[in-house]
């Protein structure tokens, strides 16, 4: 098998357009000290990313605003194991069941 010059050199920066954007700011803020207010608002972020990923999968498809009753519905337990235990396993877990159970029981409820 004949491995060509373009495809090395397009692997070597696609590794690191990947690897910079991730280890440049962990060399760059582990030298410095950030202040109080920067911790406080940097601890929001995940919140902020992890919502806006799944109000895109609960809410909208194909680029308009269009709920999925069944992603809506299988999302309730997830969210409220989630306000109990803070445990990220319970709450994958609780949606994979809960979505798992309505596709199973929706082809019976009509």
């Amino acid at each position: 098998m004949e491995v060509r010059w373009s495809f090395l050199w397009m692997l070597l920066g696609a590794s690191l357009v990947t690897l910079v954007p991730r280890v440049l700011p962990l060399l760059v803020l582990s030298r410095i000290r950030l202040p109080n207010w920067a911790l406080r608002w940097l601890q929001h972020i995940p919140i902020a990313v992890m919502s806006a990923l799944l109000a895109q999968e609960l809410l909208v498809s194909n680029g308009s605003f269009s709920p999925s009753p069944t992603g809506v519905i299988a999302a309730l337990p997830a969210f409220a194991v989630a306000f109990f235990t803070r445990s990220l396993l319970a709450t994958v877990l609780t949606g994979i069941a809960a979505l798992m159970l309505l596709r199973y029981i929706s082809p019976f409820v009509s």
